[in-house]
């Protein structure tokens, strides 16, 4: 039966195209004078647009003590120019019939719009325009702050989860800035003023620190015609610095924490390992780690699903999980949710064990084919969203890798054998470079008998 198995998941492989060559995405690239690059992805499917400036900065570029700033300026950068009113910049686009949104990561920072392709001049046009034009009012700039206060409220305060992992995140790291929350602490975002957002805007915001991604169904060279329009009269910023971010020193000693929070309803284990990123031109590791993580804990058929949740039954959820676009050292994670009477002890033992079993057994070679057909599949799929292709691009690119990186991905995950996942794990598995974390609800207070 497993031969019969895993002769037709390689036979369902064999179905599909295994290299990127054979469904290339159709991109082109351009470079302006300013230094502004220029990703086009072409999808004739259907009429429509997106319209993305990636700026390579994100929250792990902010100066000390003025966490959050990225993201904040990211709020405020809606709030007006010479030419636009705060809030007329989404309002144009809505009433163009686009949708439009940001979002602040580690490594970057985006803007992005949806549109009928015949609105990308006029998108063009707004975008550039608030990239050197900013103006901020310091009654916007007050409002905005309550705005981004209320949202690490209800985002972060109110979930334990989440403030469970502001904490193992601190711990892993111990001199990076991937240890600060992207959404900032508290106690610093709460001093964030008009000048912290103005210093970080000039700093950064720069047509030679961004990339414009438009993907659908545009044609390259009118892309780079209205590009030039509009972004191609701003002067490149000359003393834009590098991205010069503090290492990770060695790491000596594995870290244990417990977080207690009364609203706390399921109680879970998990543990981060710091683990190398996906680099440019040697994306093997990482996409052994990917297979790693999925074979781990990436489905029912995973080696814990099958061990802890239906063989043992000492596990109600458990999940392994990587993601290798990171400019720098990111992190793999393992995490078991005990079943009722299983104690978090009891589940990381259950957990080390089946990760040791795993190492000492080797790969099943079906749950590899399956695995490798499903992320082809995925891939394939992925690409009728014109939005997910320009994220999959810009994440890659403000993250330090290429174009020829991004297209070659595919190839490098096929490429994995055994021996690449069993000396990825044995070499990820580093008790010194680990956080282990224990989410539990309030302490019970128990009544000690004291002798005389």
């Amino acid at each position: 039966m497993t031969r019969l198995a895993l002769f037709f998941f390689a036979s369902m492989i064999a179905a599909l195209p295994l290299r990127a060559d054979d469904l290339p995405d159709q991109v082109t690239t351009y470079r302006l004078d300013n230094g502004m690059d220029v990703v086009v992805i072409e999808d004739h499917r259907a009429p429509v647009a997106v319209h993305m400036v990636w700026y390579r900065v994100g929250s792990s570029d902010e100066p000390r003590g003025v966490s959050g700033i990225a993201h904040f300026l990211e709020h405020l950068m809606f709030k007006g120019t010479d030419t636009l009113a705060p809030g007329e910049f989404s309002k144009t686009v809505a009433a163009n019939g686009g949708t439009d949104n940001a979002f602040t990561s580690f490594d970057y920072t985006g803007y992005f719009q949806r549109v009928a392709v015949d609105r990308l001049d006029l998108m063009m046009q707004m975008e550039a325009d608030r990239m050197v034009n900013l103006r901020l009012l310091p009654e916007d700039v007050a409002t905005e702050r309550d705005v981004i206060l209320e949202e690490r409220n209800s985002r972060v305060e109110n979930d334990p989860g989440a403030l469970f992992r502001e904490q193992r995140q601190a711990a892993l790291y111990l001199n990076h800035p991937y240890g600060t929350p992207i959404i900032g602490w508290r106690h610093e975002m709460e001093q964030l003023d008009r000048q912290d957002a103005l210093d970080f805007y000039e700093a950064h915001y720069a047509p030679n620190n961004a990339i414009l991604i438009v993907a659908g169904d545009v044609e390259p060279e009118a892309v780079l015609a209205l590009a030039n329009k509009h972004y191609g009269p701003i002067p490149a910023k000359a003393d834009l610095k590098p991205r010069m971010r503090p290492s990770e020193p060695p790491q000596l000693a594995e870290r244990r924490l417990t977080f207690r929070d009364p609203r706390v309803a399921q109680p879970y284990v998990i543990r981060g390992y710091l683990a190398p990123e996906r680099d440019p031109g040697a994306q093997e590791k990482a996409a052994a780690l990917t297979m790693l993580s999925e074979l781990l804990g990436g489905g029912q058929t995973s080696v814990f699903s099958q061990k802890l949740q239906f063989e043992q039954q000492i596990a109600v959820y458990s999940s392994a999980f990587y993601s290798g676009t990171s400019l720098d050292d990111t992190s793999f994670g393992l995490v078991v949710v005990p079943a009722p009477g299983v104690t978090l002890e009891e589940a990381e033992a259950a957990m080390d064990k089946a990760v040791a079993e795993f190492i000492e057994e080797g790969v099943d070679p079906e749950a590899l084919a399956r695995i490798k057909f499903q992320i082809k599949a995925s891939q394939i799929y992925g690409r009728d969203n014109v939005q997910s292709l320009a994220r999959k691009y810009g994440g890659a690119l403000t993250s330090g890798l290429t174009v020829e990186d991004v297209q070659a991905w595919p190839d490098v995950l096929q490429a994995v054998t055994e021996d690449h996942i069993l000396t990825a794990a044995r070499e990820i598995f580093e008790s010194k470079n680990s956080v282990t974390g224990y989410l539990m609800g309030a302490e019970s207070v128990e009544t000690k008998e004291v002798t005389q």
